[in-house]
């Protein structure tokens, strides 16, 4: 089954039908998960063609048993000749087209030198000879980047590939998509969390799910002024285990594994004073040797996430967990996603006064993400707590 699509102005010779479509995924665990539903959209539009993804190591993981693709490069670009070295495996695919919903200018040298003809993206990083068809994101009148969500972002980057009439430039209110994000917990990732949970004397019933609620906290980040206290998220820790008889689980990447298992014996400390027994104390997870595809179904298995800015907020809402975000100064709206019913997410803002036409990012100081009390959280942990 053939495509059409027309990355030419008007009156000139329409392409040949495309039948093999590259998708340069978004190389973070957030954005990857923020782009599953376009790429869902594009897989359901053009069912009979060839769809490959080029995927950063770990991220293969993050869509492991969503069925979107039909072929999977698994490649990191590293020095001056990575672009070269990754093309040259993309190559023999013979691809008709490359979809790239990453903004830099090497993922866009990769296309080009792999030969693909037809290349679609957004107009970024100084790729613009690289690319066939030049998408443009809205600016601020300082002709900064406008606050647009990254599930849109990529919304409109397939809808212009499905649809060359369409207007290249992404409107600065354009609306937010509907459809859900999407991860699966295969069975496969059941088993290597089960695996951690044993291991931390989790007790587990017949149907290996955890007796005990787990809350699952997220304290890390990829830049220090977007983590929430530390000590906050241990009394955070303490408060769940009293509140809601919940053990808690503290997630992070192998870099912050000091965050976590301080975070874990502040909060340890506080209850064994209290007189809780080794069987309800917080697990920091880098310990137990947590991957994401491992996460994914500890995700699964929790009944809230607190969590900073960062990728496995996603991980919860495409899961259907309630989720408590926390913003500092990284504007809210980059992210706005959509959430699964029965599965709500607050979203607490470091400076919730900022006016529509300003944003966090240019207010280091006003959108100080300790500005976020504990006492928000905690009250917004128990609206979002699930009812069933």
């Amino acid at each position: 089954m053939g495509f059409t699509t027309d990355p030419t102005p008007r009156g000139e010779t329409p392409s040949p039908a495309i039948t093999r479509v590259l998708i340069v995924m978004p190389s973070w665990l957030g954005d990857c998960v923020m782009a599953t539903p376009s790429v869902r959209r594009l897989r359901q539009a053009i069912p009979g063609a060839l769809l490959g993804a080029l995927l950063r190591p770990g991220m293969d993981q993050v869509l492991d048993g969503l069925g979107l693709f039909d072929h999977i490069h698994v490649e990191r670009a590293s020095g001056v000749m990575g672009p070269k070295h990754v093309a040259a495996k993309l190559r023999p695919l013979r691809y008709d087209a490359a979809l790239l919903l990453t903004n830099s200018f090497s993922t866009a040298l990769i296309v080009r030198i792999a030969g693909i003809p037809r290349r679609i993206g957004y107009d970024r990083d100084a790729r613009h000879l690289l690319l066939t068809t030049r998408l443009a994101a809205p600016t601020r009148r300082d002709g900064s980047w406008a606050p647009i969500p990254a599930v849109t972002y990529y919304r409109h980057a397939v809808e212009c590939f499905l649809d060359p009439s369409r207007p290249r430039a992404l409107a600065a209110d354009a609306a937010l998509p509907a459809d859900p994000l999407e991860v699966v917990a295969t069975e496969g990732d059941r088993a290597l969390a089960h695996s951690i949970l044993a291991r931390a004397g989790v007790d587990l019933n017949p149907a290996r799910r955890p007796t005990t609620p787990l809350a699952l906290l997220n304290p890390g980040g990829n830049k220090p002024e977007k983590r929430w206290p530390a000590d906050r998220f241990a009394r955070l820790a303490a408060h769940l285990a009293r509140a809601r008889g919940t053990r808690t689980l503290v997630n992070g990447s192998p870099a912050e594994a000091a965050l976590c298992a301080a975070i874990v014996d502040q909060a340890s400390t506080i209850l064994e004073r209290e007189g809780f027994p080794r069987s309800m104390l917080p697990i920091a997870l880098p310990a137990m040797g947590v991957t994401i595809a491992s996460l994914k179904a500890l995700v699964a298995s929790s009944s809230v996430m607190v969590t900073n800015d960062t990728g496995p907020r996603h991980l919860a809402a495409a899961l259907g967990v309630p989720v408590v975000t926390l913003f500092g100064p990284t504007d809210h709206r980059w992210t706005t996603i959509p959430t699964r019913p029965n599965a709500p997410e607050a979203v607490l803002l470091a400076d919730p006064t900022l006016r529509p036409d300003e944003i966090a990012n240019d207010h280091p100081d006003r959108c100080r993400i300790d500005r976020v009390s504990f006492e928000e959280v905690a009250a917004a942990v128990d609206r979002v707590w699930p009812c069933r």
